[in-house]
């Protein structure tokens, strides 16, 4: 049986390609390009190496500090609401 890696590129017959993120003497987790991360156990999982590179991930959003979303709340004026009139309501009688 092959041993592999943190890092190793590999690919999985039902998930296809994937990085490897963990790996011990029972257990093996794969970061999947289009599944997420599975844990496998290491003896039963069928895997080979690929050469394809992983896909570029999306930067995640930088985290705004409360204090500055607290600033913005309060520099915003409230808007007026329109009065809005209701018309009478028509009571039906029941024969």
């Amino acid at each position: 049986m092959a041993t592999f890696k943190v890092g190793d590129r590999v690919t999985q017959p039902n998930y296809g390609d994937g990085t490897i993120s963990g790996a011990d003497d029972h257990h093996i987790v794969i970061d999947f390009d289009g599944h997420g991360v599975k844990r496998f156990a290491t003896g039963l999982v069928v895997l080979e190496r690929t050469s394809a590179p992983a896909p570029a991930r999306a930067a995640k959003p930088k985290r705004v500090a409360k204090t500055a979303v607290a600033k913005v709340a309060v520099a915003k004026a409230p808007v007026a609401k329109a009065a809005v009139a209701k018309a009478p309501v028509a009571k039906v009688a029941k024969t």
